[in-house]
């Protein structure tokens, strides 16, 4: 196990938790928000590398300190390094930070045999993978990390300002309480803040379903339909939200929670949300293919959408939001039949049971 001291961790698991106050990162994913956590990092005295796919991203971090093509106005740490070869960087980091969008992680992760002597990965990731409707620390659990090993990270946090050193408050989940403070503790620096939780289901199921719904807030601002409609689409969608996480074993009250509401938030309302602004674009009359032409970074909604859809059929849990979502993004259904239809629908308790 890499690291220099080792203590016996607190939450269960294997209890090889590295505690060592020099302690390499490692970030796969040299997105914007990827670059973010490395240069938070590297801004703070934490040894950091980060892994990219494209050349330009390397080049420009080792070289400019800049990331050309995600953050390109931001200036970087000098300390912050990069690299093309991930067998490399994760056979010496002991802890890995996971920033590839969802649907890429599998591929980008399956060849790399030093996961498995990976101590902690902290996987940032936000959505459900469409072939296998797994959420990101499940495929990294199918890869062969130990679920004990793994602390997802998630909440209101736009790239951007992180960089910026705005104050920011998110969460760091995971089943083993040791590796969780670990967690907390290396992020928490200066305005960057985190909290715990052993909830990683309902922190995954809540960073994956917020998006979609962002999806759904910017359509209606695309059509101009006023502060009412988006209101009532961010709650009614955290119902649903809570009402999937619940019935996948995630616990009422993480919906509550910065990666519940806080997350939903952000993502429906902020002006850096790149799935709000697909939204925007998509009541404006645009095509989903025009967008993603545009488009030089994911907006994990779109995918998740599917899969989140598909997930609720399998448990057995209503999702109308997402389901009208599902008919804009795939079938091109008209965004005012969509509403006609939700606001058509029964009428019901809204203090329904969360698995009704």
């Amino acid at each position: 196990m890499r690291g220099i001291g080792l203590a016996v961790g607190a939450g269960g698991g294997d209890n090889h938790v590295v505690r060592n106050e020099r302690t390499r990162v490692g970030v796969v994913g040299g997105g914007s928000w990827g670059t973010a956590l490395a240069a938070h990092l590297a801004a703070h005295d934490v040894p950091t590398e980060l892994w990219a796919r494209e050349p330009d991203v390397i080049e420009g971090i080792n070289r400019d300190h800049r990331n050309h093509l995600f953050l390109s106005d931001v200036d970087l740490h000098p300390t912050l390094t990069a690299s093309h070869d991930l067998h490399a960087l994760v056979a010496r980091h002991d802890l890995l930070v996971s920033a590839v969008p969802v649907q890429f992680l599998r591929r980008t992760l399956a060849d790399i045999d030093e996961l498995a002597d990976i101590d902690t990965v902290v996987t940032v990731s936000k959505g459900i993978e469409v072939s296998t409707l797994m959420t990101p620390h499940h495929i990294l659990v199918d890869l062969g990390v130990p679920e004990e090993r793994i602390v997802a990270l998630s909440g209101p946090s736009f790239a951007r300002e992180v960089v910026a050193g705005r104050p920011t408050a998110v969460v760091a989940a995971g089943r083993d309480s040791a590796r969780v403070e670990r967690v907390q503790r290396l992020f928490s620096k200066d305005f960057f803040r985190v909290y715990a939780s052993d909830d990683i289901v309902g922190v995954e199921i809540g960073g994956a379903l917020k998006n979609v719904v962002a999806l759904a807030a910017g359509v209606s601002d695309g059509l101009e339909l006023g502060d009412n409609t988006r209101a009532a689409i961010i709650t009614r969608g955290l119902a649903e939200i809570t009402r999937l996480g619940v019935a996948l074993g995630g616990h009422p009250a993480t919906f509550a929670g910065l990666s519940g509401v806080g997350d939903l938030m952000l993502t429906s309302a902020g002006g850096l949300s790149r799935n709000r602004s697909v939204g925007l674009a998509i009541g404006r009359g645009r095509t989903l293919d025009e967008i993603r032409a545009e488009m030089n970074e994911v907006a994990e909604g779109v995918p998740t959408c599917r899969s989140a859809r598909e997930l609720a059929a399998r448990v057995g849990v209503d999702l109308p939001i997402i389901e009208q979502m599902y008919l804009l993004l795939y079938e091109d259904r008209d965004p005012r039949d969509a509403l006609r239809d939700l606001f058509g629908r029964e009428l019901r308790d809204e203090r329904e049971h969360p698995d009704a």
